[in-house]
């Protein structure tokens, strides 16, 4: 009853739906870069830079791949499938190495068409397919994802499963043998592109094997689509998969009256394999990381580090509205696609297999934002069948192609809308990347740099140096370090931190040694320190004896960083014994201000009395101990002014070349990113300043 009237397209249609599609998702993607071409701090070597941080680490391994070599211990990607396929491409496309990785997103991300509208064609609904297509392509967390600059896995993570969805539809729609291997081989190249799909592609199993068992336990093919899926799963080469895939085809091809006996034989054997691969154990990592992350505490060792995950937007809950819009555009939009998807799950049963990645992206309500992207295409199905579904009500076929037509479009506005106004800067700009550039010139390959995870990509691929953490190595235990080094108040304790963490990470790479859970609990195992504060109260001694030195070590200070640096804080101020965290100290940064004769205005509750040179915080008075303004001159050097008031209370510092007044307490004003970074001011026993520019200070270890 529910079902909408059956379509016959030809190929030639098939191909215009999908042409057109395509299309469109790419010029909706261009709004960006009609957006940000015209302004030059976003471009390199030529070309715009690319807008997300992760990029940056595939970009690295691209690069070594295409060299031929990197630096031992460098963690560069060589290995992963983003950095291969940007490799090979690079060695294909006629355009330089930027232009690639910009571009790499829109133009394989808006493949996503392609499943989508196959799906609906493999239902005799290649309309809602294409409807679908248009929805998907652009709906908010998709394109946010797979937007020009955005190179990083997303461009591929939800085309591969859709892909799949498409397989199986297939398979179990016409229930031939030949349906099979394209099962195995869009799993096998989704598990090759992410690894991460594991999870879900178990879920797909489990799925088939029980819809079978309840509803069908008696149709051998429903039996021989599970083993496919399993055969995809397997944590065994790429050329095994197909090999073996091929194998079984062969087997259910020339064995045409196949007994459940030897059939079962056949899926022992997988089973078996699949167990001794790995099995559910990295689905269960998955969940550990993910759905249990709210405890700040993530050591299993002696040692009670904070975790980063509770301060990654990514990974938090998120508010319904913000849930559907990322979804579908509007939240009118996703209620509508919520009941289109239930109706079209009750008409075609063959949508049920889409259910894991509608469940996946339903998570996001707790798990974090992220994972909105995979409920994108199922509810943009959803949606498009409500559209057809409604439009049929109409008994003129011209009034049918017009309410199609108009209700598609007020699918796709809020979406074109997000997509116009989502205008996200470049990762850095091109003052930052020269002097990153700049270190490349003066740092071997074995040199580390020290700056906080957010910056490690890039600085490893512009300086192509080592980092203590990036974007994939950032555990409460290797964020401790940095964290110390940024925020420490005592530059000895600094500097032996930043020796003694590089020499024994170092250590540990050519140890192989993986018994310690951080390089904190290794470099004091190995220094003869149990107790943490004992070591940390040893290392700033004086006498206190560093490894010997093996390469330099150079410290990464961004203006970028000061919006952040009260988060970069929570890490090392905290007891290690306990994890407990001490009182936070005070920080306030505003750009948000104005002199109203008697006060200056800081905005939020804050201002400064200048009659009585106090601070007002609120419903609180507290004295100003001293008033700093920094500012550069016309030859770019760094002018200081200061005014002492009281021997006690919180500092001001106006940094006038910024537009930017910053309030802090003792603790950040001796901090080594403020005295550093702000004031210029170092021990010059310890650091030599390598590059001090007015967005980006490098300073070099001395000892």
């Amino acid at each position: 009853m529910l079902k909408l009237h059956e379509e016959r397209n030809s190929l030639r249609a098939l191909f215009i739906f999908i042409a057109i599609a395509y299309i469109f998702a790419i010029a909706v993607r261009f709004t960006w870069v009609d957006a940000v071409k015209n302004a030059p701090q976003f471009h390199w070597n030529n070309e715009l830079m690319i807008n997300n941080n992760d990029g940056y680490y595939f970009a690295e391994g691209a690069r070594d791949i295409l060299a031929g070599s990197h630096n031992t211990n460098d963690q560069s990607p060589v290995d992963e499938a983003p950095s291969q396929l940007t490799a090979s491409l690079s060695k294909i496309v006629p355009v330089s190495f930027e232009t690639l990785i910009l571009y790499m997103p829109a133009f394989i991300g808006s493949l996503i068409v392609i499943p989508l509208i196959l799906i609906g064609r493999a239902l005799n609904q290649t309309t809602m397919g294409f409807i679908a297509a248009l929805v998907a392509s652009i709906a908010n967390s998709y394109y946010n994802r797979t937007m020009v600059g955005y190179y990083d896995t997303d461009m591929l993570n939800i085309v591969f499963p859709v892909l799949e969805m498409f397989s199986l539809i297939l398979a179990i729609t016409h229930q031939r043998n030949r349906y099979l291997i394209p099962i195995s081989i869009s799993i096998a190249l989704y598990q090759w592109w992410y690894p991460q799909a594991y999870a879900l592609d178990t879920a797909l199993f489990a799925m088939i094997i029980g819809y079978t068992l309840v509803f069908d336990r008696k149709n051998l093919y429903f039996y021989k689509i599970a083993l496919f899926i399993l055969i995809g799963i397997l944590a065994i080469p790429f050329s095994a998969k197909a090999g073996l895939a091929l194998v079984v085809f062969a087997v259910f091809h020339y064995k045409k009256d196949l007994s459940f006996r030897v059939f079962g034989a056949i899926f022992a054997l997988v089973i078996a394999l699949y167990f001794f691969t790995g099995g559910i154990e990295p689905i269960l990592h998955f969940i550990k990381g993910y759905l249990f992350s709210g405890n700040k505490n993530n050591a299993p060792s002696g040692l009670v580090f904070y975790n980063v995950v509770s301060t990654v937007r990514e990974a938090g809950h998120i508010p319904f509205t913000l849930f559907a819009e990322r979804i579908s555009g509007h939240t009118v939009t996703f209620i509508f696609a919520l009941i289109g998807y239930i109706l079209v799950l009750i008409a075609y049963r063959p949508l049920l297999i889409t259910l894991p990645l509608a469940g996946l992206g339903f998570i996001a309500m707790s798990a974090g934002l992220r994972f909105t992207i995979y409920a994108v295409p199922p509810l943009a199905i959803g949606l498009a069948f409500l559209i057809l579904l409604i439009s049929q009500q109409m008994k003129k076929p011209l009034l049918q192609y017009l309410s199609i037509a108009v209700l598609t479009l007020a699918a796709l506005y809020p979406n074109y809308t997000h997509a116009k106004e989502y205008l996200t800067p470049t990762v850095l700009n091109d003052s930052e990347v020269v002097a990153l550039t700049e270190l490349n010139k003066m740092a071997s390959g074995e040199d580390y740099m020290i700056g906080w995870w957010d910056y490690g990509f890039p600085i490893r691929y512009y300086s192509d140096v080592k980092t203590w953490a990036d974007g994939a190595q950032h555990s409460g235990g290797q964020n401790y370090p940095v964290s110390f080094v940024l925020t420490g108040n005592d530059p000895l304790s600094v500097a032996h931190m930043m020796r003694l963490n590089t020499e024994y990470l170092e250590k540990i790479f050519q140890e192989k040694n993986a018994t310690y859970p951080s390089v904190l609990e290794y470099m004091m195992n190995k220094e003869g320190f149990k107790d943490p504060n004992d070591f940390i109260n040893a290392i700033a001694l004086p006498e206190y004896k560093t490894p010997t030195k093996t390469r330099d070590v150079y410290l990464y200070l961004p203006l970028r960083m000061m919006e952040i640096f009260p988060t970069v804080t929570l890490f090392s101020n905290l007891d290690l014994k306990t994890g407990k965290t001490l009182p936070q100290p005070f920080f306030y940064l505003t750009q948000n201000f104005q002199d109203t004769g008697k006060t200056i205005d800081l905005a939020q509750g804050v201002a400064i009395e200048k009659a009585t040179s106090s601070l007002k915080l609120g419903t609180k008075n507290v004295p100003i101990k001293a008033f700093y303004q920094v500012g550069y001159d016309n030859d770019k050097k760094l002018q200081i002014t200061r005014q002492a008031f009281a021997s006690d209370g919180l500092t001001v510092i106006f940094m006038a070349s910024y537009g930017q007044f910053l309030v802090v307490d003792d603790y950040f004003f001796n901090s080594t990113y403020i005295q550093m970074f702000v004031f210029e001011q170092y021990d010059k026993n310890l650091f030599q300043p390598v590059i001090l520019s007015p967005l980006t200070k490098i300073y070099k270890l001395k000892i």
